[in-house]
């Protein structure tokens, strides 16, 4: 089971590096994401979803994958894998896994004009390795589906960097 975490940051570009180090600490193996989107509330109050972790990538990996395994089998391995690619894309933009647009456009809604939420689906994480690197940001958290106790110890963490 997943576990959701919304930060608010000032501005989209702390959001947007807090985003990069997730994404780095994903490669390091140290956190898995399910899902990873910022929310950016425009001068003009709209706000604008950028999604991080693309759906339909992964499925044409996937689908890639399958297809060139169904075509050596019938020894058409790039024929196989073309059709397996299209198909997993396809089906990757078609399914909308996550948090709920809606739900982050509700949300940012919130948010002051040039504020920015990133919004966190973690499936997996080692937190005495991720919460050094993300606290350094500082932010507050907004919403979370962590114990109490634990969104107590992450929002401590955000807002001792905030202070130092």
């Amino acid at each position: 089971m997943s576990t959701l975490v919304a930060i608010a940051y000032p501005d989209e570009a702390t959001a947007g590096e807090v985003s990069e180090t997730l994404m780095q600490l994903q490669k390091e193996h140290s956190i898995e994401l399910d899902d990873l989107v910022v929310a950016v509330r425009r001068d003009d109050g709209k706000i604008k979803l950028r999604q991080s972790i693309k759906p339909a990538a992964s499925g044409a990996a996937g689908g890639a994958l399958w297809g060139g395994l169904i075509g050596l089998i019938f020894f058409m391995p790039l024929l196989g894998m073309a059709i397996g690619g299209a198909t997993g894309a396809a089906a990757g933009a078609m399914t909308d896994v996550g948090v709920d647009d809606q739900f982050m456009k509700d949300l940012g809604a919130k948010l002051k004009p040039g504020g920015a939420a990133l919004f966190v689906l973690v499936r997996k994480s080692t937190p005495d390795k991720v919460l050094p690197r993300v606290s350094q940001y500082g932010g507050e958290v907004i919403h979370s589906s962590l114990s109490s106790e634990a969104e107590e110890t992450l929002q401590e963490a955000l807002r001792e960097q905030a202070h130092a």
